[in-house]
C-alpha cells in the first residue's frame, strides 16, 4: 500500500467543500472515503452501488426530479441518477463493485434506485467505522472493514445467482488489461460469442451496455491514476482517455464534481477488497489481504 499527503486544508467546488480533510482509499472500481462535507453534488449516475454513512447527523438524497429525504445512511443502485448533500455530517462514502460477489449480494437487497438505512440493519458498520477513526490500532484491516460494513448491510444468506461464466472471463480480462482499448468484438471473441449476441448478453448480466461499462472502467482507473499522478492530463493518459477535458466531463457527469476533488486530503492505493473471480462472497471463506 502507498499512502501519502497530496494537498491539505478545505476545498470546494461550486455549491459542494470539505469540513475537514479527506481520506481516500482507492482502488480500480471503487474507493472508500472518509470526510466531514457540506453541499450539493449535483445530479449524476455512476455504476458503482454506493453507501454513503453518516457517523454523526443525517445525510440529505434525492433521485432524479425527487423530493429530498433524510436518514443516518443510503444505498444506491448501479446506473441510478440521484444527487446528495452530507449536511455537515462527518461521513463513510463507499463504492462497491456490482459485479462482485458481495455487489451481487447487497445488490439483490435493493428494491429501490435509492434505500434509507437506520436501525439495527446499520448498528454494526456504524459502530467499525467509528472504531476506525477513533481507534485505529484497535480496528479491523481496511479491506476486513470494507468488506464487513458490505455484509452488514446485506440481508439474508447470499444469493445462488452469479454471472455468466462468459461475462465473467470478459470482466476478468478487463481488469488485467494494462489497456483499455477493448472492442466488443474482441471481447465477445473472448466470450466465444458473436457481437451481437454478446452485446445482448452483457447488457443483461451487467445491466448496461459494453461501450458505458468501459467508459465507467476507465473512469475506475482514472481515479487511482489522479491521486497518484497528481494531474489530469497524465491520469487521461494512464486511463485511455482522449486528453483531460474528456476526463473532466465524464468525472462530473458520473461522479458530479471535478476530478481535483482527489488531489485533497490523505490516499492510499489498494488492491480490490471484492474478487469477481469469487464463489461466495467473503464473509464464508478466509478474508484476502487487501494491501
Amino acid at each position: 500500500m502507498r499512502t501519502g499527503t497530496i494537498l491539505t486544508g478545505t476545498s470546494s467546488h461550486g455549491a459542494y467543500r470539505w469540513l475537514s480533510e479527506p481520506r481516500w482509499y482507492l482502488w480500480e472500481g471503487g474507493f472508500f472515503l472518509i470526510a466531514r462535507a457540506d453541499g450539493v453534488v449535483p445530479t449524476h449516475a455512476h455504476h458503482a452501488i454506493q453507501i454513503v454513512v453518516a457517523l454523526d447527523g443525517e445525510v440529505a438524497i434525492r433521485g432524479k426530479e425527487e423530493e429530498w429525504s433524510r436518514g443516518p445512511a443510503f444505498i444506491v443502485r448501479p446506473d441510478a441518477a440521484h444527487s446528495f448533500n452530507c449536511s455537515g455530517s462527518l461521513g463513510a462514502m463507499l463504492f462497491v463493485d456490482p459485479e462482485s460477489a458481495e455487489g451481487i449480494w447487497l445488490g439483490n437487497s435493493l428494491k429501490r434506485d435509492i434505500t434509507i438505512v437506520s436501525g439495527r440493519r446499520l448498528a454494526s458498520s456504524v459502530q467499525e467505522l467509528r472504531k476506525f477513526i477513533e481507534q485505529p490500532f484497535e480496528s479491523m484491516e481496511i479491506g476486513e472493514l470494507i468488506r464487513h460494513c458490505v455484509q452488514a448491510l446485506s440481508p439474508g444468506a447470499p444469493p445462488a445467482r452469479r454471472l455468466d461464466p462468459r461475462v465473467t472471463a470478459v470482466l476478468n480480462a478487463i481488469r488485467e488489461r494494462d489497456d483499455l482499448h477493448i472492442s466488443l468484438a474482441s471481447a465477445a471473441a473472448t466470450a466465444f460469442l458473436s457481437p451481437s449476441r454478446f452485446a445482448h448478453l452483457f447488457k443483461e448480466q451487467v445491466g448496461l451496455p459494453f461501450s458505458r461499462y468501459m467508459l465507467w472502467r476507465k473512469l475506475s482507473r482514472a481515479m487511482v491514476a489522479i491521486a497518484t499522478e497528481r494531474t489530469i492530463s497524465a491520469a487521461a493518459q494512464v486511463a485511455d482517455f482522449a486528453d483531460a477535458a474528456h476526463l473532466t466531463r465524464t468525472f462530473y457527469q458520473m461522479v458530479g464534481m471535478m476530478p481535483s476533488v482527489l488531489m485533497r486530503g490523505e490516499f492510499a492505493e489498494l488492491r480490490s477488497p471484492f474478487d469477481v473471480h469469487a464463489e461466495r462472497p467473503a464473509a464464508q471463506s478466509p478474508h484476502a489481504p487487501a494491501q
